[in-house]
């Protein structure tokens, strides 16, 4: 067996592990579901009628932007995960068996691209209670929730570097959440990102979260064709500009991640 086909076995054995411990511990999927829920309520019954977005029902607007903040919240998963084992031991059991050392960020990055799965049906069925509407071809929707789950694995690995790092799930949830916030609300998930200020709008802009969101938008077909064409390059074609930070993150993550792994397991 060659090595590449060994860490994906082992991987596949780490991500069942993960798996069923979500079975034996279901309020890790409960409230991980609960909280994408809150935020579609939220937004589409509280704020829904203080945002205008000329020309749309600001919930098909608005579910695009719901569905790149949750994947992106569903990647963090990863890092609280490995900042856990490693302060459990699990890791350390990890270390005395005979499996690829890549298997538990394999494992791990699989896992949770699984449970991000089952968020985004939940969220899905949510939206369509509160009047979304998928207004394109049924391959380009399940290549707009496609896009969506390949931009949170990438997002993952990314993840897994700051919870090999800092070694507590509590840190990294800090850590975590002074970055993605900021990330997830300074983009046109929730409002064009044309009605920004300054900076902001620029911010906006060329965040990753933006191009996703819009991805999204185009490939459900929740946009306007009245909109004028966007400003900048990156949300004038928002697919290929986000298959291109999928490409970056996993080869600057990936190795970068396997190598915080070594390291950390060799302390």
């Amino acid at each position: 067996m060659s090595a590449v086909t060994q860490a994906l076995a082992d991987g596949a054995v780490v991500a069942k592990r993960n798996l069923i411990k979500i079975k034996r511990v279901p309020d890790l999927l409960v409230f991980s579901t609960l909280q994408p829920i809150m935020f579609v309520l939220l937004f589409a019954y509280v704020f829904g009628g203080s945002i205008d977005i000329p020309g749309m029902d600001y919930r098909e607007f608005l579910m695009a932007g719901i569905f790149t903040q949750t994947v992106v919240f569903g990647a963090t998963i990863t890092g609280s995960g490995l900042a856990d084992d490693m302060q459990k031991g699990v890791i350390d059991r990890f270390r005395s068996l005979p499996m690829a050392r890549s298997a538990v960020l394999i494992g791990r990055t699989t896992s949770d691209l699984l449970n991000n799965v089952i968020v985004v049906v939940v969220m899905s069925l949510t939206g369509l209670v509160v009047g979304w509407r998928i207004n394109s071809s049924f391959f380009e929707a399940l290549a707009g929730f496609a896009i969506l789950l390949l931009f949170a694995y990438s997002l993952s690995w990314g993840m897994a570097i700051v919870g090999l790092m800092v070694r507590s799930p509590e840190v990294f949830n800090n850590a975590s959440f002074i970055v993605i916030f900021p990330l997830t609300f300074i983009a046109n998930t929730f409002v064009q990102e044309s009605k920004l200020p300054g900076v902001l709008k620029t911010f906006a802009e060329w965040n990753p979260v933006s191009a996703v969101t819009a991805a999204a938008r185009e490939l459900f077909g929740n946009t306007n064709p009245a909109f004028p064409p966007a400003d900048v390059w990156s949300l004038r074609h928002p697919v290929l500009t986000t298959l291109i930070w999928v490409v970056v993150f996993l080869a600057v993550f990936v190795p970068l991640a396997t190598r915080q792994y070594r390291k950390a397991v060799s302390r």
